[in-house]
């Protein structure tokens, strides 16, 4: 199977106050936001734009809370669900990982069952059993919707249009 790399563009953090991201929230500055455990998180639409004005496609790595915001402001965007194999997985890979105490590992838990709950939501369920096959899912996913009539209709009909053009 041919492995795709996939480049992460940007994995900024922009650490502002509270104060300063609730006023950019009522400016209506963030393609989502959520807040989770006294800290908000959010995806500057600007920093969106930009990047798909450039030709990429942006995957954005966010809650639950966050795509369904982003469905409403974007209505043909793609939400993939990532999954664990088993919930012991993830309590296991968050305790691993060490960057979290007791604490939030369990509202983390916590709002995993809650997320679960919103799968039916989503376009697409990947189970994250291993990095790279993950990866290969979704990257299948990706091109599958790339060839998507609606998507690409658009191509054919400036092919055939050339091509008319020619006979003439």
């Amino acid at each position: 199977m041919r492995h795709t790399p996939f480049v992460k563009y940007s994995n900024e953090i922009l650490k502002i106050r509270k104060e300063e991201f609730e006023k950019r929230i009522e400016e209506d500055m963030f393609l989502e936001y959520a807040e989770f455990i006294g800290n908000y998180y959010g995806s500057p639409i600007d920093k969106v734009e930009e990047k798909l004005e450039e030709g990429l496609e942006v995957i954005l790595e966010i809650e639950t809370i966050g795509a369904l915001q982003v469905r409403k402001k974007v209505h043909d965007a793609i939400l993939i669900f990532l999954v664990p194999p088993a919930k012991q997985m993830l309590y296991d890979r968050l305790i691993t990982r060490g960057t979290e105490d007791s604490y939030q590992v369990e509202k983390r838990i916590a709002k995993a069952d809650a997320e679960f709950r919103l799968a039916h939501k989503y376009d697409y369920i990947v189970v994250n059993d291993e990095v790279i096959n993950a990866a290969e899912r979704i990257y299948a996913i990706i091109r599958a919707e790339h060839a998507r009539t609606e998507r690409s209709i658009h191509s054919y009909l400036e092919i055939l249009e050339e091509e008319n053009g020619k006979k003439s």
